[in-house]
């Protein structure tokens, strides 16, 4: 999911051979909760073989724009070839390359009624390469006092687009600090469709009286890939067989340590979900019946945006998309038992509801997001498909309110458990059958009721 935080002092020890073969036989073991004759071709060992490499120290936590994470593709590229899949037209290898542009702030200096403002009390986040801002006239200014929603200040001011000066109060210094040093890491636009800026200023003014902004800000275009495949549908009625079922999950994690002496290996977030992805991919494949076209993909550059999901769904007329199966952090029990799934935003389709009447009554049913506050609908690349329309839900087993290796260098292999991950993608892939044979079609998302993204961050 969406970076939250990158703190983490905790070691973690490399999977063992001991380990695997423990691991290979409770997931051999375990009983799951649908009938194994529906998903006879799917293998829990090559589940496992999956994981295990894509969450591998070799691939170096997969950080966007890295050479590890192309390393990533690869793999998901060949395993993809395996199962019989094609790519899209015009893509090579499964591969579906595009640029973005790196932004990355160089320098910036604010005097404010006559006082020159310390670094420390400085942020700024733009897609404008320079700004010279000597008065307040062209720029809208914005004082945010100490019981003012600095989030939702901000938050509009994004969406708004434009330029903006604000004056945040030290009350939300903790806040503010967030901020300022997820601006400096840089931001990545699939574009610069948005042209904007907002020079964020600690401090207790309660006017603005004289202003002197100055900023550099360096812009660069930058590679990045999805890795993409499809099994063309079989139903005799064209229409039918153009329709598109998507199975996706996000391939890209945080990468190392600032130092290098950790990996952030990403098992959960989300070589669970990649593994996942391959593997009903191979069930549906093997299977040979699906009416629908089903696509899977490997999104690359969630971590930092979702910005292979932004860059795929321009690439494809999503009124096509019949539904979008996102599959994020499987790789450990939910709060509703082992082997048990819950989908965001089920309130906002019928999707849920659908796949729950496909489950047989001996399956554990797909549960309602248990974490509302966590605003996870967004969090994941399900978001940008949901803005056009498409049901489009991430579906997750974890326990993020007490999950204590989110993002950290010890959610490896160790921190699993793959046998209810095992039971999870078996239970994804009877519950979405109806949606492959062309039997169930969920309601359109309301984008009038979907949040819009961001146009300066």
């Amino acid at each position: 999911m969406e970076i939250i935080s990158m703190k983490s002092h905790l070691t973690k020890s490399r999977l063992t051979l001991a380990l695997f073969t423990s691991i290979t036989l409770l997931s051999a073991c375990s009983e799951p909760t649908v009938p194994k004759a529906k998903i006879a071709e799917m293998s829990s060992a090559q589940v496992i073989k999956d994981i295990t490499y894509l969450a591998s120290d070799d691939l170096k936590g997969r950080a966007s724009f890295s050479v590890d994470i192309d390393q990533a593709g690869d793999y998901i590229s060949q395993r993809f070839s395996e199962i019989g899949l094609s790519p899209l037209a015009g893509n090579k290898n499964f591969k579906q390359t595009f640029n973005v542009t790196s932004i990355m702030p160089t320098a910036l200096t604010v005097t404010l009624n006559g006082n020159t403002i310390a670094d420390a009390n400085l942020g700024m986040a733009s897609t404008l390469a320079t700004l010279s801002w000597q008065s307040i006239e062209n720029i809208n200014t914005h004082i945010i006092g100490e019981a003012d929603d600095m989030r939702a200040a901000l938050g509009k001011m994004n969406n708004d687009g434009g330029q903006h000066l604000v004056i945040i109060h030290s009350a939300h210094a903790k806040t503010f600090a967030g901020y300022r040093g997820y601006f400096q890491r840089g931001l990545t636009k699939l574009n610069l469709e948005h042209q904007g800026a907002i020079v964020m200023v600690l401090a207790d003014d309660n006017e603005i009286t004289t202003v002197d902004v100055n900023a550099r800000i360096s812009i660069t275009e930058k590679t990045l890939t999805n890795i993409v495949a499809i099994l063309p549908g079989k139903d005799t009625n064209p229409a039918t067989a153009n329709e598109v079922v998507l199975y996706s999950s996000h391939y890209d994690h945080l990468g190392v340590s600032v130092d290098g002496k950790e990996i952030f290996n990403g098992a959960d977030d989300d070589a669970s979900g990649t593994s996942a992805v391959i593997n009903i991919a191979q069930h549906y494949a093997h299977q040979g019946t699906n009416k629908r076209t089903l696509m899977f993909s490997a999104f690359t550059a969630e971590e930092i945006g979702g910005f292979g999901s932004k860059y795929f769904s321009q690439q494809l007329d999503p009124n096509n998309v019949v539904a979008m199966i996102n599959i994020e952090m499987i790789g450990k029990p939910s709060k509703f038992g082992a082997g048990s799934v819950w989908m965001t935003g089920m309130e906002r389709s019928n999707l849920g509801e659908l796949l729950n009447a496909s489950l047989p009554a001996t399956s554990s049913e797909i549960y309602q997001d248990p974490y509302p506050e966590q605003g996870l609908f967004y969090r994941s690349d399900n978001a940008t498909l949901a803005r056009l329309g498409v049901p489009a839900h991430s579906f997750s087993s974890t326990q993020l309110d007490k999950d204590q290796h989110y993002h950290k260098t010890s959610d490896d292999i160790n921190s699993l458990d793959l046998a209810s991950m095992y039971q999870v993608i078996e239970s994804l892939s009877v519950a979405t059958q109806g949606l492959v044979d062309g039997s169930i079609t969920p309601t359109r998302i309301d984008v009038s009721k979907i949040r819009a993204s961001g146009k300066i961050y």
